[in-house]
């Protein structure tokens, strides 16, 4: 998504490698209290360090950072990531140098900060997410109690066209309760990319044939779609929840589910990165999907909206993508993250290598067609790449922008000069607006 590229060129870009602390954790609430230099290893470290019975819910590349991916707003898997649920607090330097906290933190010495998410009166918390209306120098973040059971389950699709069906499956089942974490779901490519490279199997023009991904389905035991999801707890109700979600799943052709349970002690060594990350264990493995095209100098970007959770709109973003990656002789590579059991990130990773101009060029104008195709089904972008966030804002055009004009009018206010991160989420100050 671009990482921390500026809008601007020119911009003096602030440094967090040194304000790298997790400040404190509390076993007693279940919270950490870190610095914005605190990447995910550091938090896991910290925990493991102080013999604290927690676990942190994590991403799936280990050297990310916990407070830049919750701005963003990222998503991680277990229990607490729900609707990216586990922050809880921020404290935050303004555009004029004052020091603001969020929530009950506006008051001093006040002990629910990390723990209640409100204050009295409006709560700020998340307008500095996605936003460039100040620099978040501390955050609360949720720990979850560890489990007596953890049960890494994996449902594998052969036919892809029963994917809406899965996916009905999959809401109800989030609604009631019995999956509560974020499933990741992954077709053929995304799941081989992390296993192999494109060259391994096809070599040729434009996208990979229907054949060959069937092969790499076969012979990597993927399927055409795979999910890969969780459940925690005392182990009688992860046994009741396992038969429950087997026994509705398995009403779909072609599905099969497996899964194994395991204890804290087996956590750290689990053979499984993917298993690992569901359970709080950072790594750096599944960074390998980035050299599918272009081995170590491989690259993606990635267009992700945002779908009801139901067949038809899975069916309709799917199709969507599967068209325009084929018109620009793409590989489809998707995936789907949902965020609640009622919508889902739809995520198309597209894949070049940075040696090739065309290739790149070819990759950020697919991505910019799809937002703007999508935006007018009127799915919008989670995240997106600096390249096509003024495009992926755009879309937002409700009552003639009115979301993108108040934005600017809180910019204005509390920072009237544009200073801090120019264009973030299409948020211009005065000057730059002017300038065009």
């Amino acid at each position: 998504y671009g990482g921390a590229a500026p809008q601007v060129r020119g911009s003096v870009m602030v440094s967090f490698k040194n304000m790298n602390k997790v400040l404190e954790i509390n076993e007693e609430l279940g919270y950490a209290m870190v610095e914005p230099g605190v990447s995910w290893y550091d938090l896991h470290d910290a925990i493991k360090a102080g013999g604290h019975d927690l676990v942190a819910s994590i991403v799936d590349v280990g050297w990310g950072g916990v407070v830049s991916n919750t701005l963003e707003p990222g998503l991680t898997y277990m229990p607490y990531s729900i609707d990216q649920a586990s922050h809880c607090g921020f404290e935050v330097v303004l555009p004029d140098g004052d020091l603001l906290r969020t929530g009950s933190g506006a008051m001093d010495n006040n002990p629910t900060w990390p723990l209640y998410k409100r204050g009295l009166g409006p709560t700020s918390t998340e307008m500095f997410m996605q936003s460039n209306f100040g620099i978040v120098t501390k955050m609360g973040y949720w720990l979850m109690p560890k489990p007596e059971v953890y049960m890494p389950l994996w449902l594998r699709l052969w036919d892809a066209a029963k994917l809406p069906q899965v996916i009905d499956a999959l809401r109800e089942l989030m609604l009631a309760g019995t999956i509560d974490m974020r499933p990741q779901l992954s077709n053929t490519l995304i799941m081989a990319s992390m296993l192999s490279s494109r060259a391994q199997w096809y070599d040729g023009p434009g996208p990979i044939p229907e054949g060959v991904i069937d092969k790499i389905a076969r012979e990597l035991d993927l399927g055409r779609w795979m999910m890969r999801f969780a459940l925690y707890g005392d182990e009688a109700v992860v046994d009741h929840n396992f038969a429950k979600l087997k026994a509705r799943f398995m009403q779909i052709p072609g599905v099969d589910i497996k899964g194994e349970k395991y204890g804290a002690d087996q956590w750290e060594t689990l053979p499984n990165p993917h298993e690992q990350v569901m359970i709080g264990v950072p790594n750096n493995d599944l960074y390998k999907m980035a050299s599918w095209s272009g081995g170590e100098e491989g690259g993606h970007v990635d267009f992700s909206p945002v779908v009801p959770l139901t067949a038809k709109h899975a069916a309709e973003a799917q199709q969507l993508m599967v068209e325009m990656c084929a018109e620009a002789g793409l590989d489809y590579l998707g995936g789907m993250l949902p965020i609640n059991a009622r919508a889902t990130t739809f995520i198309n990773v597209i894949p070049f290598d940075t040696k090739d101009p065309e290739q790149v060029d070819k990759a950020y104008s697919a991505a910019k067609r799809m937002v703007a195709k999508a935006g007018k089904m009127g799915y919008g972008e989670y995240r997106a790449h600096l390249s096509f966030m003024d495009l992926a804002a755009h879309q937002f055009g409700f009552n003639d922008h009115a979301q993108r004009r108040f934005n600017e009018a809180i910019k204005d206010t509390l920072d009237p000069n544009g200073i801090i991160a120019p264009g973030k989420s299409g948020i211009w100050g005065t000057r730059m607006r002017q300038q065009g």
